[in-house]
Formats: C-alpha cells, structure tokens, sequence
C-alpha cells in the first residue's frame, strides 16, 4: 500500500501563542517541501530552479541533515532511531523541511513521516535546531497523549508526547512537556505542538505553535510558483526569529541560561549521538 502522503510543494502559515507568563502571538505566510527521502535526486531534478547537493535558488544538501557523511539519509535516519532503542519502519519516510534558499539554509524543524510496508505512519522524527547550532531528534511514538486539539485536520491524527530536552528559545525553563498532534492525510498538512511547565511554579509558562499546509504535488509550476512567492525563505525564517524574540524581551521575559554550549540538556543526549548537529 502506498503512504497517505506524498511528496509535494507545501505553503501555508505558522502561528505561535504565548498566554503565560505574558501574552504574544504571530503568524507568518511559509513554504515548505515534503520529500520522499529515497527520492531526493530525482525529485530535485524536477525545476532548473532546484538541485541536489550543489547550488541553486533551492537546494536539497545531505550536509543539512544529521550533519551529512557518506550514507545515504535512511541509513542515517536508521542508526539515530537506533540509539533510542527504536527500529526504522521498513515503509516510505517523507521528510517536511526547509532546502537552502540561495545557499542558506535553518530548519528549526523538520518532521520525518515513517511509515510501515502498509502505509501507516509508525514513528515521526522531530529534528530541531536553535540558533546557537544546536540539534535534538525528538523520536516520537503515538501515545495517544497529544495535543487534544487541532485546527483544520480531519484525517486521522498522530498524537505523541515528550519531555523538553533541548534548549531553542531562551525566555523558555527547561521543566516543560511537548504534547503534539499531526494529520496524516489529505491536501493540508497540519502539525500542532503545546508546551507547558511541569509541576507547580509561581510562573508558569504555555505556549502552542501550529503550522498548516496546502500540499500541490511535486512539479515544475508549484516549485516556481512557491519560490517567486517565497524566494528566501529560510533568511525571513531567520529574521522573524530574531524579530519576535526582541519584541518577547521589551515584554519583560527573563533569559533562561543555556545549559550547554549547543542546548541540548546534559542528561538527555543518546548514547553515542555526540554533539548535535525553532522558534522563540
């Protein structure tokens, strides 16, 4: 059976909510691709305009993924799953991510959909990166412990929970729990993360971030159309970053100390992952 998803152009908004300890909140327009990862050189063949491993406007570079190497990105994706006691689905994995735009590229997150011989999404990647160049692969397993609510999803959804354990936005503690939510299916694509604080505190802190996606499948015209609309997406998700956390600081939000040099909490780094390789 093939997967729910396919590879595609994908466009749309993320939103961010803070309601504790101050109120803020934002929407931005976004494009992303959803890769079948298996397939990237093909599919980047599809425009003049993309390419794989070389520059262009947009560009899909292996180095931009667990830190890049000779093996091909499953095999990579396998031995990380691996290291956490998991065991890669032997189905399509499609990957929601951010190319490099003009040779820059900064995914704050990407999302790999595994799924089984089926076509069943088994386990989802959250592959984050800060802004201090750091990473952390959240590997998530359906819990039914998600985020109860998820706007504009029909299809079924994936639900899945994870204690923080890496350091993106510095106005957030680090005693805090992801609850997520994504569907599986259909023309939008739709991810939906809520963060609390853990136990009982005179501050507490809850945030929420959605990203919702019209997916077009995979040609020439919606590459163009995407890009001529976005043309360096990646730099105005970098600079929206910066943005919001000037405007979260003259609201009066204490910085929170990174607790290493590339964020990732010392205590919940895998065996053998080493170094790591997001948004306010």
């Amino acid at each position: 059976m093939t997967p729910r998803l396919r590879p595609g152009v994908c466009t749309g908004w993320l939103r961010h909510r803070r309601t504790s300890p101050v109120s803020h909140a934002f929407t931005y327009p976004l494009f992303m691709v959803l890769l079948d990862i298996d397939r990237i050189p093909e599919l980047m063949s599809a425009s003049p305009f993309t390419s794989h491993n070389r520059w262009n406007w947009a560009s899909f570079h292996d180095a931009d993924h667990f830190g890049g190497g000779p093996l091909p990105l499953r095999d990579r994706l396998s031995r990380d799953a691996a290291t956490r006691g998991l065991s890669l689905p032997d189905g399509p994995v499609l990957l929601l991510t951010h190319l490099r735009y003009l040779g820059y590229c900064f995914n704050p997150v990407s999302f790999y959909y595994c799924h089984d011989a089926g076509g069943q999404v088994q386990l989802i990647l959250a592959e984050v990166h800060n802004t201090f160049g750091g990473s952390y692969n959240y590997w998530l397993t359906p819990d039914g412990a998600g985020a109860p609510a998820l706007p504009s999803a029909d299809a079924p959804l994936f639900l899945a929970s994870a204690a923080k354990s890496f350091y993106v936005s510095p106005f957030m503690p680090a005693d805090m729990h992801y609850s997520f939510a994504f569907s599986q299916s259909g023309p939008t694509l739709v991810a939906h993360m809520a963060l609390e604080q853990d136990g009982q505190t005179q501050t507490r802190h809850s945030f929420d971030a959605t990203l919702s996606l019209q997916r077009t499948p995979w040609t020439h015209a919606a590459i163009t159309r995407a890009l001529f609309r976005h043309p360096a997406m990646t730099l105005t998700v970098m600079a929206g970053i910066h943005w919001e956390a000037l405007k979260l600081w003259s609201k009066g939000l204490a910085v929170v100390p990174r607790p290493s040099p590339d964020g990732v909490f010392p205590d919940t780094a895998a065996p053998d992952q080493g170094p790591a390789m997001s948004r306010p």
